[in-house]
């Protein structure tokens, strides 16, 4: 079921690095790391925890640069398995070293 935007707004908050994208009906967030190879193996990661979910999202990718956007097309905005999704790509991105100053 889609979230109501007082609940879309409550679970953003614990998801601080994410943005609502009223566009879109969808849940944004940009990563960065240190290269392709390290951005490579994060997007690996996303996709078999996406897959083992049955939940995918909107990405892509630009060298050491991975932009999500996560929403349930079928519930035409953001569900609970958006969110749930943003916490396991959060977790995934917690691992990887900080990458460079820009």
């Amino acid at each position: 079921m889609r979230l109501s935007d007082d609940a879309r707004a409550e679970a953003l908050h614990g998801l601080p690095d994410w943005a609502w994208d009223a566009d879109a009906q969808a849940i944004r967030r940009s990563f960065r790391f240190r290269d392709f190879p390290e951005a490579f193996g994060f997007m690996t990661r996303v996709a078999l925890a996406a897959e083992k979910a049955d939940h995918h999202p909107d990405w892509s990718n630009s060298w050491n640069r991975v932009d999500v956007a996560l929403s349930t097309h079928s519930e035409g905005g953001v569900t609970s398995r958006d969110v749930d999704l943003a916490k396991r790509i959060d977790a995934f991105a917690s691992l990887a070293p900080p990458p460079p100053p820009h």
